[in-house]
């Protein structure tokens, strides 16, 4: 059954199943493409690859970590939330490079063995090392097979990057949280240890003065104690003269005994007289040596017990051998003194009663004799004390010498003491100052550093792990764009293969008695019908497969029969103006869509070839329909614009036709 349609380049007509062929051609085109490549996430299942897990696990304070596992675990499982796995295989090196070579895998992922070694080398004490992972792809794989596979891939390590960051971040806030009360307490210590340090230097120059105070003591203890040892060196002298005094005073005691026992029986005569004299001087030099000797050795004693302390032997003895003064005991320097003090006495008394001794009896004269015996006896007991008392004045000399070097030994180290307390009250004001310092400057950092709770913890590390996060990324590997640039360019070609098979200018325009309209006119309307009808089974096709919004597929299936009427006008024209290099130029245009749309790092000036031919507005048009870019008035304008261009073209090559010159009329 045939049509009233002009073939192209035949003389017979167009058929009902010419006009099918080409209606189902954009139809057919656009659903194979829009079934095969829109939304190719949904169908990842599709695609094999394999996993081969080299990693080493590793051990972290005792725990088992085998990241390797992890990743491969997390590769196999995919996403609740969207489609996006693939068939993953679990292999190894040598059955992922043969799969890979026969075609069995698309792409094989390849864990390294020092996966989890690298993925954990940010802990303490280790060199940080960034864990990487390979992917390969077959060499016959499909176009977009390597992006896919490299973007779940990608995605995955990401995630799983971001886990571990989280985990190693979550560490770090929580250590800035130890570090926080370490600091408090080191805050603390240091606060304790200026408090500490202060008294300490208090005390230290309590020190200070008390160590000059010991020195100046010393020092006054030194002088007293070299003046004792000069006094010390003179008493034995003393002590030898007291002994050469008691003995002449015993010797004279014995003389004066035998002259009174040869004068016990006579009458005192002059001799008498001057015997007596003598006797009383020598007892008044007796007695007067004895109170020096007493007071000398009174002033010994006190400095004795100054220097050695009441309960020292010497100092006892020396007390002992000077005697009590109000009882005095027969062998002391008392009882000599009293003893000498008594033969003054006596001695002055038979001076003076010289007259009356003569009348005395022999019995007074015997009692004299006694008496003198009794000095003589004293006498000679001093004599042996103050022998005595000499070599214990000799070792008190010695001892108070040593006494004296030690004072002065005593009073340097004080000095020098005093000089070390001095020094060490300034080193610990200094350290309570420096320690005052650091607990204010611990307290400072204290503040500065920030603490963390778990949750609040876990949270940062989250948003430090992962700054930045881009929303709003779909699943589509080929975006919004992808149906209005398949359509277009499906419904381009489909006005193409219509003046493939029809005719663009009539063959009887030379004969016909219509207008060059008319016939312009004629030519398109079947393009034009055939466009309009490929544009609304286009849009149904694309509503099965994508289920837009009704009011959004009302305008772009609106959009689609313009572009189809509007396509079929420009081929027209193409093929009126140019022949068959028309169809040559048109298949051009659909390569221009193709390279132009796909990616944006297209050349510049293809980009600016695309954006005046005519598929551009229909692309633009359909674009705003379905997505909020815009541009649909403005689209289909230009449309418009196109279409109506191409008719006046394709009526300006008619026109010409009919007009033939005398020598192509007659051949």
């Amino acid at each position: 059954m045939t049509v009233p349609i002009e073939r192209s380049h035949a003389r017979r007509p167009v058929t009902w199943l010419t006009v099918l062929g080409i209606v189902l051609l954009p139809v057919v085109i656009g659903g194979l493409l829009v079934a095969a490549l829109y939304n190719p996430v949904e169908r990842l299942e599709n695609m094999s690859a394999a996993i081969v897990n080299d990693d080493k696990p590793v051990e972290i304070d005792g725990q088992l970590a085998p990241l390797g596992r992890q990743l491969t675990a997390g590769l196999v499982e995919g996403s609740s939330d969207v489609p996006s796995n693939i068939d993953w295989t679990i292999s190894n090196d040598e059955d992922a490079a043969a799969g890979l070579a026969d075609g069995t895998y698309s792409a094989v992922i390849t864990i390294p063995e020092n996966f989890s070694a690298a993925a954990t080398s940010t802990a303490p004490g280790s060199t940080p090392e960034q864990a990487t992972i390979s992917v390969e792809s077959a060499p016959d794989g499909r176009v977009v097979d390597q992006a896919i596979t490299a973007q779940i891939t990608q995605t995955a390590a990401s995630v799983f990057g971001s886990a571990v960051s989280k985990q190693y971040l979550t560490n770090v806030l929580l250590g800035f949280t130890t570090l926080h009360d370490q600091l408090g307490d080191a805050a603390n210590g240091a606060q304790q240890l200026a408090d500490g340090s202060a008294s300490a230097a208090q005390g230290a120059t309590e020190l200070s003065s008390g160590v000059g105070q010991l020195a100046a003591g010393a020092d006054q203890l030194a002088s007293g104690a070299s003046q004792a040892a000069t006094g010390a060196a003179a008493l034995p002298g003393g002590a030898q003269q007291l002994a050469s005094g008691a003995r002449q005073l015993s010797d004279g005691a014995g003389t004066l005994a035998a002259g009174l026992d040869a004068a016990s029986g006579a009458v005192v005569n002059q001799d008498l007289k001057n015997a007596a004299a003598a006797t009383t001087t020598a007892a008044n030099s007796a007695l007067t040596q004895t109170k020096k000797l007493g007071t000398t050795l009174g002033g010994l004693v006190q400095e004795c017990f100054v220097t050695y302390g009441p309960t020292a032997t010497l100092c006892a003895e020396l007390a002992a051998t000077i005697g009590d003064a109000e009882n005095p005991t027969p062998g002391t320097v008392a009882g000599v003194g009293t003893a000498a003090g008594t033969a003054a006495g006596y001695g002055q008394g038979t001076a003076d009663g010289i007259d009356k001794l003569m009348t005395d009896t022999s019995a007074g004269i015997a009692q004299a004799a006694a008496g003198a015996r009794d000095l003589q006896s004293g006498a000679g007991g001093l004599a042996t004390g103050a022998d005595q008392l000499a070599a214990g004045a000799a070792q008190l000399s010695s001892g108070v010498s040593q006494l004296a070097g030690g004072a002065s030994a005593l009073a340097s180290g004080a000095d020098q003491a005093s000089t070390g307390a001095t020094s060490l009250a300034d080193g610990v004001t200094q350290l309570s100052s420096g320690a005052g310092s650091l607990a204010t400057g611990l307290d400072t950092a204290v503040d500065q550093v920030p603490t963390y709770t778990d949750e609040q913890a876990q949270q940062t590390a989250s948003v430090v792990a992962e700054p930045v996060s881009a929303q709003g990324i779909g699943s589509n590997l080929f975006g919004a764009a992808a149906i209005p640039l398949l359509t277009a360019l499906v419904l381009w070609f489909g006005g193409l293969g219509s003046y493939v098979a029809f005719q663009a200018v009539s063959a009887r325009a030379l004969t016909s008695r219509r207008s060059s309209v008319t016939l312009a006119l004629r030519a398109f309307a079947p393009g034009a019908v055939l466009g309009a009808v490929q544009g609304l089974l286009l849009a149904g096709v694309v509503q099965l497969a994508a289920s837009y919004d009704w009011a959004d597929w009302s305008i772009f299936a609106a959009i689609c029969v313009v572009a189809g009427v509007s396509f079929a006008g420009v081929n027209q024209a193409l093929v009126a103006v140019f022949g068959g290099a028309g169809r040559w130029i048109g298949a051009i245009i659909g390569a221009f869509v193709v390279a132009t749309g796909v990616v944006s790092t297209v050349p510049g000036v293809l980009t600016s070839i695309a954006s005046v031919l005519p598929v551009q507005p229909a692309y633009a048009a359909m674009l705003g329909a379905l997505t909020s870019a815009g541009g649909v008035t403005a689209g289909v304008t230009v449309l418009v614009v196109w279409l109506l261009l191409s008719l006046v073209a394709t009526t300006i090559v008619v026109s010409r036709r009919r007009t033939v010159s005398a020598r192509a009329a007659l051949a």
